[in-house]
Formats: structure tokens, sequence, C-alpha cells
């Protein structure tokens, strides 16, 4: 008799039931904004700058600093567990590191107007779908929950240098 074959189980895909599953999941797929059919980083940097819009009616930029710090912390450990379980090194869907990097973006730019957020928005996108400089470094040699959270936050710091000597420049003309 010969043994069968280890039976192959497929990875589980990203859904709305994948994602109540955990909490580390619902985290890591920005509250489902990860779970769009077309460009998922993008809507997940549209909920961050959504929600950092709303939320900032109630919280101080010292409670968004320690929010997005401690959201980068447990970031590192959802967005890893939640690539693993669906069998990916960094899965799309998972988008807590656009949102975090964002909202990190925003603390900064702010007081800032709708064209210069928009500005920002179109620079973060711009690196952290392209993988320039840094980014791609830490895309392609970090790992894990560390790897996924770096090459955005990379990305941030990339757009915020560009909108700094931008201003620079406008305030010199």
């Amino acid at each position: 008799m010969t043994p069968m074959p280890p039976i192959s189980v497929p990875p589980p895909r990203a859904t709305w039931r994948f994602m109540w599953r955990n909490p580390l999941h619902v985290l890591a797929l920005g509250f489902g904004s990860g779970l769009s059919p077309i460009a998922p980083g993008t809507a997940g940097t549209l909920f961050a700058w959504a929600s950092y819009d709303v939320l900032s009616l109630w919280l101080s930029p010292q409670v968004w600093a320690v929010l997005i710090g401690a959201g980068a912390l447990i970031g590192v450990w959802a967005c890893g567990h939640t690539s693993r379980a669906l069998g990916l090194e960094d899965a799309s869907p998972v988008v807590w590191d656009e949102i975090i990097a964002f909202w990190l973006i925003l603390l900064l730019v702010t007081p800032a107007g709708w064209a210069e957020q928009l500005a920002a928005f179109l620079l973060f996108r711009a690196f952290d779908a392209g993988k320039w400089l840094a980014v791609g470094w830490a895309d392609r040699h970090v790992h894990g929950g560390l790897g996924i959270m770096l090459d955005d936050l990379i990305a941030a710091a990339f757009t915020l240098l560009v909108m700094a000597l931008g201003i620079r420049l406008y305030v010199l003309l």
C-alpha cells in the first residue's frame, strides 16, 4: 500500500468573514478598507485620511502621537500575523501600515489645507506603490510584520521630506 500524499489546503482569502475571526485581522485589514477589490493600499490610505479628519475632532496632537506610536508597534504584530494567515509575505489587503504611515504624515503637516493634504496623499501613494529608493530596499530586505510596517514609514518620511522642500521652495519664491 502506498501512502497518500499530504493534502494541500490553500490559504484563506481575505474576506469579511476572515477579517472578523481575529481582532488582529480587523486591524491589519484596516477595518475592512483593505478588502477593496481595486487598489486596497489606496483604499486604506483614503480610510486613513477620512478617519484622521473625523477623529481629529476629538483627539489632540499628543493623543495622536501616542495612538500612532502604539499603532505602529501593534501593527508589526497584526500585519505579520494576518499576512502569514493569508499565506503571503506582504498581503495586499493588509493596509494598517498605510493607515499608520498616512496618519503620521497628516499629524506632521497639520494644519494643512485640502490641497496640501491631497499633495501628501499623492506623494505618499507614489512612494509607497513605486517602492523607490529606501522604500524598495526595505520592502525587499526586511521581512515579516516589521518589513510590512517599515517600508510605509519610510515612504511617509520621503513624503514629509518632499513636502518640506516644496514648502521651502514656495516660501523662497
